[in-house]
């Protein structure tokens, strides 16, 4: 069982947030079994999943996507993320949520 987990499929992403926190729990889908547990979780929005269904098993969940895609950063907060954040900024604050 995994306590923090992140759900990308950008294999550059997974590799950041290893390289920042190696023993970061990466997985590729909402359905992974690394997440039954999980108290936080990281989700790229670019993945497709929706961020009210990972929220919704009670976790903590922290959504990054483009700077550019506001309508999908406030979507996350609006389906009840603790936080929605640029790409740019999330890899600055790996170790801090993940560690």
């Amino acid at each position: 069982m995994a306590e923090r987990v992140v759900i990308t499929r950008d294999l550059m992403d997974g590799s950041r947030f290893r390289s920042a926190v190696p023993d970061a729990v990466i997985v590729r889908s909402a359905d992974a079994p690394e997440l039954v547990g999980a108290v936080l979780v990281v989700l790229d929005l670019a993945t497709g999943v929706d961020p009210g269904l990972v929220v919704a098993e009670g976790r903590e969940v922290v959504a990054y996507g483009a700077h550019v895609d506001e309508a999908a950063l406030a979507s996350a907060i609006e389906a009840g993320c603790v936080d929605a954040v640029p790409r740019s900024k999330i890899f600055r604050r790996a170790a801090e949520l993940l560690g």
